[in-house]
C-alpha cells in the first residue's frame, strides 16, 4: 500500500460539536438549553460541518504532496513473497491409464490455492520407500544367522556378516534419515501393482506385472527429495548464479535391476545383483524434483530365481517379510549417492511436483483509457505477483517494465542533437506499463515516456495474487484440487514455506534514507546489511559483513581476498538450539535468492553461518552476607553468563536499517558475540560479578576441552563461543575436567560387510 502520513487532525464532525457544547458553561453560563431547537446549537452543527471538512482538505495537501515525492524518489514497498513446497499425487484407486497434469494444476489447502509450476504424469502404481536399517541382534541371534548364511562366509573369509531390518522409510517428523546410518547408504523405492489392479488368481499375477511394466516403460517418474543438509555455505560466483561453496563431482545415481542373460550365475559366489544407471543428477541442496525417464519394459524385470536365502543378501533389494506385497512388486528403484551426504534426508517419493501459493485473476478489466497522461488503475485484488502479469490495450500486449523513464516516447522523432546521417538508434518500447505489487496499481506513462492508452480503449489485465505468510501451511494440509479426478489424491509431506507479508508502512518509512543511499544495490558493508536483513520469508538476527575474506582460504584477517564478500547470517528462530542458532540450507538459500539480482557481477558473496566452537566454564562465588538466595543467585549468575556469551542481539535491540545508518556503531556493538574476539575469563568474571547477590567472583576456569584451564580461547574467522558446559559453585570453582566427561576412544578399521537381513520374531 502507499506510505500515509500521519493525520493533521483526526477529529470528526461529531467531536467538534461535543467540543464546543462542553465550552459553553464556561464562557456563556447564561445559555441553559442545548436541544437540538436551540439556534445557537444549530449555528454550531453548521461550523462543525464547516471546519470538518476545512480539515479533510489540508489533510490532503502534505499527503498528496508527500506520496508525490516518495514516488519521484521511487522508494517501494517490500512486496508479499508466494510460499512454495512439494506435494505427491497419488492414483491409487483411479483411472488404470498413466495420468498427465499439465503445469497451473491448482491444489488447495482450505482456502488457501496453490498451482504446480510444471507438468508431470502420476503412474498408477503404489510405492513404497525402504531402507537397510542396521540392527545389532542378541548373540544367539546373531550364531543362529552366521550358522545359518555360513555359505556367504565361506565364499568371502574376509568379510563379515551385517544385520539389517527391512524398515520403511521414516516421516518427516522423525527428523530425517541419515543415510549412514543404513547398512547401504541407499534408499529402495518399490514400485507395486495397485492392489485394485491385482488378479484374484495367482496364475493371473505374472501377465498383470508385465501389463503394468509396458504401461510405465519409457514415461516420466518424478521423484521428490526433501534433504536437511548440515550448513556448508552458499557462493554467488561473480557473474554466475547461487551454487554450493565447495561443490564437487558427487552425484545421486538412480539404478534399476539388470538381470543377466540366462539368469543368475550357478556359483554361489557370483549370485550378486547387478544394476543399471537410468538417471544421475548433483546431490539436492534444497527440496528437489528429479525427472527419472523408465526404460523399456523388459529392463524394469526382476529377480525371479533367487534361492529361498538370498532374497535380500548382499546388494539383492530389502527383504519384504509380507508375501502378498512381495509379489506385487513391479520393479525396484535405488537411490544410490556416490559420497556419503552431508546431513539428512526428510522425505523421499514419487509422482512429486513443486507448487507455489497463487490464485491467477483473468481477463480482469481496468477502467478504459483516457488518453491522458500517467493514466492509474489499481487491481482488485493484491498483494500480486509480478511474474506472470500480463496486460492488453485493445488486444494488444503492452510490455512490464521496473522504471518508465526508460521506455520510449509514444511518437517517435528523430533526436536532434545526432548530425545529419547518423545511423538511427533502436527505438525504445513504448507500449509499456509500471506494477506497484504490493499496492497492485497499474500506472502508464505520459507520452513523453511510455505511451498513453488510447481514449476509450480497452484493457484487460491476467495476474497471479497471493496471500502472504498465510500460504506457510502445516504438512498434510494441501489435500484437495478441483480439477482431480476421482481416486487421485494430493498432500504435501513437508509444510511449505517462504511466505511472507508485504511491508508494513512503518518498516517502510524506515527504508527512505537507506534506499537513497543503496538503490538496492549491494556496494558497501552498510548495503549489504540492510538488505540481507530486508530478505522476505526469512527472520534475521545478526548479519556479519566481512570484504575482501573468503573463510577457506583468506588469513584470520579481513582484506586479503579482493572482490570477495562473505556475510556471517544468523536466524531468529532455531527449534533445535534457541540460544546457538544454526544457518541451514534453505535460510541461506532464501537470503542467497534475494541478493543475487542486487549484487554487482564482479563480486563474489560467499553465505556462511557462524562455526561454534564449544568451551567449558566452571566459575566460583562468593554471596552477598544477607538476603540472597543461592539458587536465586547461581541462576542469576548463569543466565548472566550465557546472555554475555550469546551469538545474539541483546533481548529488545533492534536492528533496523535506519539506526545502522545514523549509528554506525550501534549494530556492531550489540549484536552479540564479535567474531575474532578471544574468551577470556577475566571479561565472565566481570559479567557474573555484575549479577545483584553477588560479592565477588573467586576463580573462573575456561577450556575448549583441552588440558589448559585459565588460558583465553581464540575465536578464529567465523568462529562463535558455545557454552557447551557451565557449572557455578559457591566457594571455589570446579575443576573442567569433571564438565567435559570421558572421551571416545578409537575407531577401528572398516571390514567388508555383507548384508544378511533379520527377520523379526512374531509374538
Amino acid at each position: 500500500m502507499p506510505l500515509k502520513p500521519p493525520p493533521l487532525d483526526d477529529r470528526k464532525y461529531q467531536d467538534l460539536v461535543d467540543q464546543a457544547l462542553a465550552r459553553i458553561p464556561v464562557h456563556t453560563p447564561e445559555w441553559t438549553s442545548f436541544g437540538k431547537s436551540d439556534p445557537g446549537v444549530t449555528l454550531i452543527e453548521v461550523f462543525a460541518f464547516l471546519t470538518e471538512s476545512l480539515l479533510y482538505r489540508a489533510k490532503q495537501i502534505p499527503e498528496r504532496n508527500r506520496i508525490k515525492f516518495l514516488s519521484l524518489l521511487g522508494v517501494p514497498l517490500q512486496p508479499a513473497s508466494a510460499a512454495i513446497g512439494l506435494v505427491a499425487l497419488s492414483n491409487e484407486r483411479g483411472a488404470p491409464g498413466v495420468l498427465y497434469f499439465g503445469p497451473g494444476l491448482e491444489v488447495r489447502a482450505g482456502q488457501v490455492p496453490f498451482r504446480t509450476e510444471r507438468g508431470l504424469e502420476v503412474m498408477p502404481v503404489e510405492a513404497q520407500i525402504f531402507i537397510k536399517q542396521r540392527v545389532e541382534p542378541d548373540r544367539a541371534t546373531k550364531e543362529h544367522y552366521e550358522l545359518l548364511y555360513q555359505s556367504f562366509k565361506k565364499d568371502e573369509p574376509d568379510a563379515d556378516l551385517g544385520f539389517y531390518a527391512t524398515a520403511p522409510f521414516p516421516p518427516p517428523s522423525a527428523g530425517g534419515l541419515d543415510l549412514g546410518s543404513t547398512l547401504d547408504r541407499s534408499i529402495w523405492i518399490a514400485l507395486l501393482l495397485r492392489e485394485v489392479d491385482t488378479p484374484g488368481k495367482a496364475e493371473d499375477l505374472p501377465d498383470a506385472l508385465t501389463r503394468a511394466r509396458e504401461l510405465l516403460a519409457g514415461r516420466t517418474l518424478n521423484i521428490g527429495v526433501v534433504p536437511a543438509l548440515e550448513d556448508v555455505g552458499l557462493r554467488l560466483a561473480p557473474g554466475a548464479d547461487t551454487g554450493t561453496a565447495g561443490a564437487d563431482t558427487a552425484t545421486w545415481d538412480f539404478d534399476v535391476p539388470k538381470l543377466p542373460e540366462g539368469g543368475l550365475p550357478t556359483a554361489s559366489k557370483d549370485r550378486d545383483a547387478q544394476y543399471q544407471t537410468i538417471a544421475s543428477a548433483p546431490p539436492p541442496t534444497r527440496p528437489a524434483i528429479f525427472e527419472v525417464t523408465l526404460p523399456s519394459a523388459a529392463e524394469l524385470a526382476i529377480w525371479d530365481d533367487l534361492k529361498p536365502l538370498e532374497s535380500g543378501t548382499r546388494d539383492f533389494p530389502p527383504a519384504i517379510d509380507d508375501k502378498k506385497q512381495k509379489d506385487r512388486v513391479i520393479t525396484w528403484l535405488r537411490i544410490h549417492p556416490s559420497v556419503s551426504p552431508r546431513g539428512k534426508v526428510l522425505w523421499v517419493g514419487i509422482n512429486a511436483a513443486a507448487v507455489s501459493q497463487r490464485a491467477r485473476a483473468v481477463n480482469e478489466p481496468l477502467p478504459d483509457g483516457n488518453g491522458e497522461p500517467d493514466q492509474a488503475a489499481t487491481l482488485s485484488r493484491a498483494p500480486v505477483l509480478p511474474d506472470n502479469v500480463r496486460l492488453t490495450v485493445d488486444g494488444e500486449v503492452w510490455a512490464l517494465t521496473d522504471d518508465l523513464l526508460t521506455a520510449g516516447p509514444e511518437v517517435r522523432v528523430p533526436d536532434p542533437r545526432l548530425p545529419p546521417g547518423t545511423p538511427a538508434r533502436p527505438p525504445r518500447p513504448s507500449k509499456a506499463f509500471q506494477l506497484d505489487p504490493e499496492a497492485g496499481q497499474i500506472r502508464f506513462g505520459d507520452g513523453l515516456r511510455g505511451a498513453r492508452p488510447p481514449r476509450g480503449a480497452r484493457i484487460l489485465v491476467d495476474y497471479d495474487h497471493g496471500v502472504g505468510r498465510a500460504g506457510n501451511v502445516g504438512a498434510g494440509a494441501i489435500k484437495a484440487g478441483p480439477a482431480l479426478p476421482a481416486g487421485v489424491k494430493v498432500s504435501n509431506p513437508v509444510p511449505t514455506w517462504s511466505g511472507a507479508d508485504a511491508e508494513t508502512t512503518s518498516e517502510g518509512e524506515k527504508q527512505v534514507a537507506r534506499w537513497l543511499q543503496h538503490r538496492d544495490r549491494l556496494v558497501t558493508v552498510g548495503d549489504f546489511e540492510a538488505i540481507t536483513l530486508r530478505t522476505p520469508g526469512v527472520s534475521v538476527a545478526r548479519v556479519d559483513v566481512l570484504p575482501a575474506f573468503h573463510p577457506d582460504f583468506s588469513l584470520d584477517e579481513p582484506g586479503d581476498a579482493p572482490g570477495t564478500v562473505t556475510l556471517m547470517v544468523i536466524p531468529l528462530y532455531d527449534p533445535k538450539s534457541p540460544d546457538n542458532p544454526s544457518a541451514d540450507r534453505a535460510f541461506l538459500q532464501a537470503i542467497a535468492d534475494h541478493l543475487e539480482p542486487r549484487r554487482l557481477v564482479t563480486t563474489e558473496v560467499l553465505l556462511r553461518g557462524p562455526t561454534y566452537r564449544p568451551i567449558y566454564v566452571s566459575i566460583g562465588i562468593k554471596l552477598v552476607a544477607a538476603g540472597a538466595g543461592v539458587a536465586d543467585v547461581i541462576k542469576a549468575v548463569e543466565q548472566a553468563v550465557r546472555r554475555f556469551l550469546s551469538p545474539l542481539p541483546e533481548p529488545g535491540v533492534v536492528l533496523d536499517e535506519q539506526t545502522a545508518l545514523l549509528q554506525p556503531g550501534f549494530t556492531r556493538q550489540r549484536r552479540g558475540w564479535p567474531l575474532r574476539q578471544a574468551v577470556h575469563g577475566p571479561e565472565i568474571a566481570a559479567a557474573a560479578n555484575r549479577v545483584d547477590g553477588v560479592a565477588w567472583v573467586n576463580e573462573v576456569r575456561l577450556s575448549d576441552g583441552g588440558d589448559a584451564e585459565d588460558a583465553p580461547i581464540p575465536m578464529k574467522k567465523l568462529e562463535l563461543p558455545l557454552l557447551a558446559r557451565l557449572a557455578v559453585s559457591v566457594g571455589q570453582a570446579r575443576p573442567v575436567k569433571d564438565l567435559l566427561g570421558a572421551k571416545p576412544g578409537g575407531t577401528p578399521p572398516a571390514r567388508k560387510i555383507v548384508p544378511v537381513p533379520v527377520v523379526p520374531e512374531d509374538c
